[in-house]
């Protein structure tokens, strides 16, 4: 192992290893329930600003944007408590949510779970922990 990778791995400096691309990926679960309520990337303004602001921000890859979790629809995240990895290019965001996680208004991003379909290893979605929270049309008009 080398030093940078035994300071990265044991060492108390946060020192992110962001990808190619800039960014780290994060999974952020409720705080109180441990469910999971959606993955996302940072950059490392994001990250900056989470740990500055007590908020979750994440950086849209799609919009190649910003963005403060709640900006447009109100449904927030307060972190509770913030962790990386062992090699730092990934990191954890316990939260308390403030209604739904999802842009589809459901109150996790995992509403569907997978399921074999046929003896042929194919596979088939069923929803699960399904409903709306609010509706995306009125929140998100474009």
């Amino acid at each position: 192992m080398s030093s940078s990778s035994v300071e990265r791995e044991e060492g108390a400096a946060f020192l992110p290893k962001f990808d190619a691309a800039g960014l780290v990926t994060c999974v952020t679960t409720d705080a109180v329930s441990g469910d999971v309520l959606m993955v996302a990337h940072m950059n490392e303004e994001a990250l900056r600003k989470t740990v500055a602001t007590g908020e979750a921000w994440y950086f849209s890859r799609s919009r190649n944007a910003l963005w403060r979790k709640g900006e447009s629809s109100g449904q927030t995240q307060r972190v509770v408590e913030m962790r990386t990895d062992c090699d730092q290019d990934a990191v954890w965001l316990r939260v308390e949510q403030t209604g739904a996680a999802c842009h589809t208004g459901r109150h996790s991003c995992f509403y569907r779970k997978v399921e074999r379909a046929d003896d042929q290893g194919g596979a088939r979605l069923v929803f699960v922990d399904a409903e709306r929270l609010f509706d995306p049309s009125a929140v998100y008009r474009k």
